[in-house]
């Protein structure tokens, strides 16, 4: 991605990308080199849960429906892509770096596609982007609870550091690092959005049964 012209001609968004890169270079480096001086062996298991990839479509139909509205969202899409390289491999790397089994797949997709329905950084400041998805993938492996017998993650790994960061660009009042205004406008460029949101609900509710919901 950092050979991209879009990335070619900002050297701020180029740092960002590169520097995320060789934190997870040196980061995996350091853990190959741990894990064969003790004789770890570091494994994946393959586990599609439907929650997941349901998640993820809905919220990709509503990146999608609302991109026909507002092209910035389309123009966007290789930094999601990007975020969404940074969240497998900083997630893998984290759950490596505390056990030998890492769980594959598709849970990163509803928390970078959840992230970027309410939050981008600019260009000019995109390593906070990769901060915020951290912040969300660490609070998932590092805080956690005994539930029903086994350990579940408290906080949801979106909603809490768009939490901690929103509050923290309002308390700073730097919301103009972001594109927060834009995203709150144009969210709603889309004709009936309220009724488009009920029906790409509609299958979660049908499988999961998340909330009560009326018409």
């Amino acid at each position: 991605m950092t050979l991209l012209d879009s990335v070619q001609h900002n050297i701020a968004l180029w740092r960002s990308l590169a520097g995320a890169v060789a934190v997870l270079l040196a980061w995996n480096a350091a853990l190959l080199v741990w894990a064969a001086r003790s004789g770890r062996v570091l494994a994946v298991d393959v586990v599609l849960r439907k929650q997941h990839y349901l998640q993820a479509c809905a919220q990709g139909s509503v990146l999608l429906y609302w991109g026909w509205y507002w092209q910035e969202v389309y123009g966007w899409a290789y930094l999601i892509g990007a975020q969404l390289l940074f969240a497998y491999a900083f997630d893998m790397l984290l759950t490596w770096s505390r056990r030998d089994d890492y769980t594959f797949g598709f849970g990163p997709f509803p928390v970078i596609f959840s992230i970027n329905l309410f939050l981008w950084f600019r260009p000019d400041w995109f390593y906070m982007q990769f901060l915020l998805v951290a912040l969300g993938f660490a609070a998932k492996e590092l805080i956690r609870w005994d539930k029903d017998g086994r350990r579940a993650h408290i906080f949801n790994p979106s909603s809490f550091p768009l939490a901690i960061f929103s509050i923290a660009l309002l308390v700073t009042g730097r919301s103009d690092m972001t594109w927060g205004q834009e995203i709150a406008s144009t969210q709603f460029y889309p004709p009936h959005m309220y009724l488009v949101l009920f029906l790409i609900g509609l299958p979660g509710q049908y499988f999961f049964g998340v909330t009560s919901m009326t018409m």
